[in-house]
């Protein structure tokens, strides 16, 4: 699987166009604002886009979603459902965070632990990791060795744990319990800032020592 990231919003989120480098059919995982730049990289890299991927509910990774499913055809799969009310929250999150105006969103599909989503050739699993967010999910490719954490873990941080319903507890017991026992040779794409290494991560990150 190939990818390349976009970086969207105030808040410099990462957008991931990921794609199955046989069949070049991709994915977009939190397309959180700024469609027509997104639009723009797609075309570049020459891929067909088949599906919406969202890591959890909030403004800056999902404010773009309903626009590009539309504009594409497709569908938008994920969260799990346990952050619906962050998504039906959208035009209050547009309000607090000073951001364009968005409509609540359901999703097409919501995801459960242990379910996978194809792209193309390529197997995404995915793992249920509240903590962010109670919902928050991330996708997993196993033969890639790439995992796409949105707001879990980031190079040399964790995910914020001050919103509503969140929990610093169950963040670390994600990290710990279903992250890093993937291997210390796991690249991540975090939801902000620079990739890394799951085990760089292991012995160097503040919150996990």
């Amino acid at each position: 699987m190939d990818y390349h990231i976009i970086t969207v919003t105030a808040f410099a989120q990462n957008c991931s166009l990921i794609w199955c480098s046989e069949t070049h059919e991709a994915a977009l995982v939190d397309p959180g604002g700024d469609a027509e730049l997104i639009k723009q990289q797609v075309e570049a890299k020459k891929v067909t886009v088949t599906a919406i991927l969202l890591t959890h509910g909030h403004l800056d990774h999902v404010g773009a979603a309903a626009e590009l499913a539309a504009y594409y055809g497709v569908e938008i799969i994920g969260p799990h459902k346990l952050d619906a009310f962050w998504l039906e929250a959208l035009p209050t999150q547009s309000q607090m965070f000073g951001l364009a105006e968005c409509a609540p969103l359901t999703p097409d599909r919501w995801l459960e632990e242990g379910e996978t989503v194809q792209v193309g050739n390529a197997t995404l699993e995915v793992l249920h990791c509240p903590g962010h967010t109670p919902g928050h999910i991330v996708f997993y490719h196993r033969d890639g060795r790439l995992l796409i954490s949105g707001d879990v873990i980031f190079n040399g941080g964790v995910g914020r744990t001050d919103f509503p319903q969140g929990s610093h507890q169950a963040l670390i017991d994600s990290i710990k319990n279903k992250l890093l026992p993937l291997g210390d040779n796991i690249t991540f794409i975090p939801g902000h800032g620079p990739i890394s290494t799951l085990g760089r991560e292991r012995i160097s990150n503040p919150f996990l020592i």
